[in-house]
């Protein structure tokens, strides 16, 4: 008996330690470091992203300066979901050391390698960069507000319109580089901290004298003429067999901001006051939509209980009414009630890891500077909360006299994961089709699978085993052996109506805050706000209860006691209001225009949407199940 409890032990502390030691699970530290003057500054580049084609590619795809060797970062697995693909850069600074025109390489570009960068300007992409962890920035005064700047992460490949009296329009790349690198210096060590990482990009067509050589001294950039970048006056076309000289200068600017703040410019980069003041509205609509749902509920369901109760004690109680009277039947196992238990399972996988993490999030755990950390964290999660999905799948099949544990513990183990994994598959076939660096290679994909069958399968088996090993709970009461016959309803309690009405208000709960999960996702911003995140999580949970609940009575005072799947569907189906919200996000805030880069947005948003599904349904569920065992127990039935 004590053989298979302990092999399953070692199985699992044995895939645990190959997670923690794998490379696709590190986090990269954010421990703060100290530069002497003249440390050397190693600048990495990263992928190259656009909010046009949502498709990242690796900076070495575009033919810019390399260095002797490219040399590949540790990433984890969220980096390598992301597409980020962070490699070393010829670009080495030397601390508060400032550096004027430096030479990086000379490129001739041919047929091939103008298109490809034409091809980049065209869709908007943007180079990244990072040094000493710090994301690349570009600094923009806003037209309406000379003092206020906003800060674009990194910077256009190049730009495309009409220059001087040519009517043709050109591609004009972006080829010299002035960075300021900000640090905080400490007067009693002499070190410094760097707390900001920024740049101005130019277009120069860079002339020089005689045949290019490594001391070649430009005429267009030259520190020792004082002569030095200020302006694109003339701006470096992009055509075949043109010559592009890569140059860039180095500033070093002492600043006030202290290491542990240095985050706080790429975090505020949305209009705050408007995030925070649609927060709050709809906060307050949805506490006083739910304080009068609930004191409506509690009112009417105390007047019910307290006049079945008064007429159980009197002879002139003849007939039964109102929900009482299918007390024989709303406790009746529903049609499919397989496919239900491995619902409401996968639901409670999905409520125990969203929770968790934004409770780690909220705290500080999962901080935008840990790259990846938020994506990696919350796989982990999920896999590790496989048990608690087996534990109420198997549970509510043995509320419904269920036998064979083990289909549906399959079931609740592969049907999610499977259909995602399917759709991911295909998605990332058509990502490696167009060569973009964000296809997952081979070997994150093998630790993706291992995740699946190594950890969150065994997981979910040991606690269907636990689950369905426990007694059943006992009804409130008995169901009949014969089924009656549910009355006509009214148009207004018909089931779809009724599911489409329900999902209204969850949605609206959380639609705003959607708004700014979307902008981040697809605009390539920073999400941070963790702790309003949680509050619109609860006010989530709540809605979705009391709104199935609500339905849930009015359903039963109808004689209709189907309620089991009509609970789940009721809250879920607020899935699909959220999907519309997504196709509406695509034609009003992104301008994809790629069908590749489209199929890619909604294969990844049908995904969420059938995540959210699972969990706010299981939600509505679970406070139906308990609302109807909590009437159904308080009245007196023989």
């Amino acid at each position: 008996m004590a053989r298979g409890p302990l092999a399953f032990h070692v199985w699992i502390s044995v895939c645990v330690l190959l997670v923690v030691h794998s490379n696709c699970f590190y986090l990269p530290g954010v421990a703060p470091q100290d530069f002497q003057k003249g440390d050397p500054l190693m600048v990495k580049v990263n992928k190259l992203s656009s909010t046009k084609t949502q498709l990242p590619y690796s900076y070495y795809s575009l033919p810019y300066c390399q260095p002797d060797k490219i040399i590949d970062s540790a990433e984890n697995l969220g980096e390598v979901l992301r597409g980020d693909r962070i490699e070393n850069s010829p670009y080495v600074f030397k601390m508060r050391e400032p550096q004027m025109c430096n030479i990086l390489c000379h490129v001739t570009l041919n047929a091939k390698t103008a298109k490809e960068f034409k091809e980049k300007i065209d869709d908007e992409y943007r180079v990244n960069m990072i040094l000493d962890n710090l994301p690349l920035v570009v600094p923009l005064r806003r037209p309406d507000q000379e003092s206020s700047i906003v800060y674009l992460h990194g910077f256009l490949v190049g730009l495309k319109g009409q220059y001087v009296e040519k009517k043709d329009e050109k591609y004009f790349i972006n080829n010299h580089l002035t960075f300021v690198v900000k640090h905080h210096p400490d007067r009693v060590t002499g070190t410094s901290r760097i707390v900001g990482f920024e740049v101005t990009p130019f277009s120069v067509n860079h002339q020089y004298e005689g045949e290019w050589n490594e001391k070649t001294r430009l005429t267009t950039c030259d520190p020792h003429a004082k002569k030095l970048v200020t302006s694109s006056e003339s701006p470096q076309e992009v055509e075949d067999k043109k010559e592009i000289i890569f140059t860039y200068d180095v500033e070093f600017q002492e600043s006030e901001v202290k290491w542990a703040s240095r985050w706080d410019t790429y975090l505020l980069m949305a209009d705050d006051q408007i995030h925070w003041f649609s927060i709050i509205n709809s906060l307050m609509i949805v506490l006083f939509l739910s304080g009068m749902v609930a004191m409506i509920m509690l009112r009417t369901l105390y007047r019910d209980i307290s006049k079945y109760n008064q007429l159980e004690t009197q002879e002139e109680a003849q007939e039964e009414t109102g929900w009482k009277l299918v007390h024989g039947d709303v406790f009746r196992p529903p049609s499919k009630s397989d496919l239900l238990c491995v619902c409401v399972g996968t639901g409670v996988q999905f409520f125990g890891m969203i929770l968790v993490t934004i409770i780690f999030a909220a705290l500080g755990f999962l901080s935008p500077s840990n790259r990846g950390s938020l994506m990696t964290v919350m796989l982990l999660i999920w896999v590790f909360m496989g048990f608690f999905a087996g534990y109420a799948s198997a549970r509510l099949y043995k509320t419904f006299k269920g036998t064979e544990w083990k289909k549906i513990t399959l079931k609740t183990a592969f049907m999610f994961p499977a259909t995602v994994f399917a759709v991911f598959f295909v998605l990332n076939a058509l990502i490696w089709g167009q060569k973009s660096s964000g296809a997952v290679p081979f070997g994150t994909m093998f630790a993706l699978v291992f995740l699946w069958f190594g950890i969150s399968v065994p997981l979910v088996f040991c606690g269907a085993y636990v689950g369905f090993r426990n007694p059943a709970p006992e009804d409130p009461v008995r169901t009949k052996q014969i089924a009656r016959q549910i009355p006509e309803q009214a148009w207004y309690m018909n089931p779809v109506f009724s599911i489409l009405i329900g999902g209204i208000l969850p949605f609206g709960a959380v639609f705003i805050e959607l708004f700014f999960i979307l902008t981040s996702i697809w605009l390539h911003q920073f999400y941070y706000i963790f702790g309003f995140l949680f509050i619109v999580f609860i006010i989530l949970i709540v809605t979705c209860a009391e709104i199935s609940v609500v339905l849930c009575y009015f359903q039963l005072c109808s004689e209709d006691y189907l309620w089991w799947w009509r609970s789940f569907l009721t809250a879920g189906s607020s899935a699909l209001y959220l999907f519309l919200y997504t196709v509406f996000y695509f034609f009003t805030k992104l301008d994809i225009t790629k069908p590749v880069s489209g199929i890619f947005y909604f294969g990844y948003m049908l995904i969420l949407s059938y995540a959210f599904f699972m969990l706010t349904g299981t939600v509505g569920f679970y406070a139906c199940y308990w609302f109807t065992r909590l009437i159904y127990s308080s009245v007196k039935i023989d």
